[in-house]
């Protein structure tokens, strides 16, 4: 999601810039098709070559994989932890996620949970 994020959407780039195996590269991205994350569209018929270009669902998720670099690079810093700048300024970007109601950061004030409404017959 990262690299599909950075622009990428050919097959050959995600294993370059992922260093994975092939087989390992096309289970993930059939993965991520599937939960509609990405979508594959052709781009050569000869020979038969597809891209993965981010949907709706994927695009949202960007703040989600901001949300969980900052959180490792907070509590798993100890090894490679990707990072992500501002193209136009270069400055890092440190995510905060803030309630869109109460303009309060998520965590910061009491929650209470809800179980999901249940239709007529309790299903």
């Amino acid at each position: 999601m990262r690299d599909a994020h950075a622009g990428l959407t050919r097959f050959d780039d995600f294993r370059k810039s992922l260093g994975i195996a092939p087989t390992m590269l096309t289970a993930r991205l059939s993965s991520l098709t599937e939960e509609g994350l990405l979508e594959k569209r052709r781009y050569s018929d000869r020979p038969p070559r597809d891209e993965y270009v981010l949907t709706e669902a994927g695009r949202d998720f960007l703040p989600v994989l901001f949300a969980i670099g900052a959180w490792g690079r907070k509590h798993r810093g100890g090894g490679e932890v990707t990072r992500f700048f501002d193209a136009e300024t270069g400055t890092e970007i440190d995510p905060v996620t803030i309630d869109r109601e109460t303009g309060a950061p998520v965590g910061t004030r009491p929650i209470r949970i809800a179980a999901p409404e249940r239709g007529p017959h309790g299903i």
